[in-house]
């Protein structure tokens, strides 16, 4: 199998397993246990945290660990919109968003707050004099992720934030994609709240943080969604899934190590899939080939249906679109907003490499979407 699907998991480093082992046989005391195994497990979640927090240039007390990414969206997103409702019943957030982002905005909607979906240009970018156009006194929150998980195109954030703090409103950017692969600092950037997820940057799965802003004067109040006990500093009460919290540290160790030398050979990977995909007649690239992240192109394959490509790719593991909206008929909601066709967002395919794929694989997936599309193309009538 090669494995070209890592905007929809990654696989996870051997390192970080190895991290995460004592805590499932020896070290599986709970963390708010007072006891001396109790405190060994304490100890290691706030290594954890600090790690975490190094990596994106927050303080330990800005980190609350969730279930993962779609958790901690809900609990920015929904605690915001709690606390300050008497400010404002504003949101303003991308056509492009991930359905996590979507749905949440949809559900607020039903609540009586007003949600501007803004679109996005031809390349995937926010025309930020759209966005300055459209805040307003009583917008309270903004949610732009940093890095779209299905084109890679990489938004604006110093600008966004500026923007949105001028109008006195927060700025959250769904950093899933982004956090582990690409410099981040949420003060440079002006981010006051960013949701993140392990199993996207090598961690395990069932794990992810929410970064909240804390330090006056732009201290983020949230409402909690889960009640019980009071944990993480009572924005988000149950036991802390210890395992998975010192993984994720680990991998988020490990990526602030790995960050420029990961960029450089998987970029040149992707490079040379891409240019060489290009080669075939009939394919284009979608998004933005400049503002993007390193790990990934999007491919117009003309007169091929994604999902019959896939199924003919029978070792390549690649995708059509966002592993968490597979269960769809409907074409990208992403690829739909750039301006395309129903036909032409089913005809496309996203190949999203990670640290652990080799350039020896790049040769093999060439020829066989070569094979693949020539076959499908001739059953065609192409």
């Amino acid at each position: 199998m090669i494995y070209l699907d890592n905007n929809a998991t990654t696989r996870i480093d051997p390192r970080v397993l190895e991290t995460m082992m004592p805590f499932l046989t020896d070290n599986f005391a709970n963390a708010a246990s007072t006891h001396a195994f109790g405190v060994g497990a304490s100890e290691a979640v706030k290594t954890a945290r600090q790690q975490l927090a190094d990596l994106i240039g927050a303080q330990t007390h800005e980190i609350v660990f969730t279930s993962g990414a779609t958790e901690a969206i809900n609990l920015a997103i929904k605690g915001v919109a709690e606390q300050y409702q008497a400010k404002g019943k504003h949101i303003v957030t991308l056509q492009t968003e991930h359905s996590a982002v979507l749905d949440v905005c949809k559900h607020l909607e039903t609540k009586g707050f007003e949600v501007s979906y803004l679109p996005v240009q031809p390349n995937g970018l926010l025309d930020l004099d759209l966005l300055k156009n459209t805040l307003r006194k009583d917008t309270v929150l903004v949610s732009m992720m940093a890095v779209n998980n299905e084109i890679g195109v990489v938004q604006p954030l110093k600008e966004i934030g500026r923007l949105t703090r001028e109008v006195g409103a927060l700025f959250m950017t769904d950093g899933t994609q982004a956090v582990g692969k690409m410099p981040l600092n949420v003060d440079e950037l002006g981010i006051d709240l960013m949701p993140m997820s392990a199993h996207k940057f090598y961690g395990p799965k069932g794990v992810g943080a929410l970064f909240v802003r804390q330090r006056r004067p732009n201290r983020v109040k949230l409402e909690a969604l889960l009640h019980g006990g009071g944990h993480e500093g009572g924005k988000r009460s149950g036991t802390l899934n210890v395992t998975g919290i010192v993984g994720m540290g680990r991998a988020a160790e490990l990526a602030q190590k790995q960050l420029q030398s990961d960029a450089e050979r998987v970029g040149k990977l992707r490079d040379t899939l891409e240019n060489e995909l290009l080669q075939i007649s009939g394919t284009r690239i979608n998004g933005n080939r400049e503002n993007r992240l390193y790990n990934v192109t999007n491919v117009l394959f003309e007169g091929c249906d994604s999902d019959a490509l896939i199924m003919g790719l029978e070792n390549i593991a690649v995708s059509n679109g966002s592993a968490c909206t597979s269960a769809s008929i409907d074409p990208s909601h992403v690829l739909m907003a750039l301006g395309m066709t129903e036909t032409e967002a089913f005809s496309c395919i996203r190949f999203s490499l990670g640290r652990f794929n080799t350039a020896d694989e790049i040769p093999q997936v060439v020829e066989a979407v070569k094979k693949v599309v020539g076959e499908l193309r001739a059953m065609s009538g192409g």
